[in-house]
């Protein structure tokens, strides 16, 4: 098994990682940036959310960009609804493959002023 899995029932399918797939290098690589951090603790605090709901971060183009790193290492899934995509935190898959890891890159997000007030702007 492993590889890609895709969501399906959709008008169109986003690969994700399977849950064995996810690669410790590849989710470091994805939670480097600051946007990206900001992202993934927006959806930790406050659930599944838009796409749309982070264009205050950043321009259309560039979010596109960070929610596929986010999506390919396998820390967010993204479920197309319409025209909507939504962003739900793959929490209980990065918990079981790399326990603390997601608790410590969370709370170090709060931590830093910048991005805390890019996650109140929100």
């Amino acid at each position: 098994m492993g590889g890609i899995a895709y969501l399906v029932g959709m008008s169109k399918a986003l690969p994700h990682p399977g849950p064995e797939a996810i690669d410790l290098s590849a989710v470091l690589d994805a939670l480097r940036d600051p946007i990206r951090r900001a992202i993934v603790l927006m959806v930790a605090e406050e659930g599944e959310r838009r796409c749309s709901s982070f264009l205050h971060c950043t321009t259309k183009t560039n979010l596109t960009y960070h929610v596929a790193r986010l999506r390919e290492a396998g820390v967010v899934r993204v479920r197309v609804e319409g025209p909507a995509r939504i962003v739900s935190l793959r929490r209980a898959e990065l918990d079981a493959r790399f326990p603390g890891l997601l608790d410590a890159v969370l709370a170090g997000t709060r931590q830093d002023p910048p991005l805390a007030r890019l996650v109140e702007t929100a």
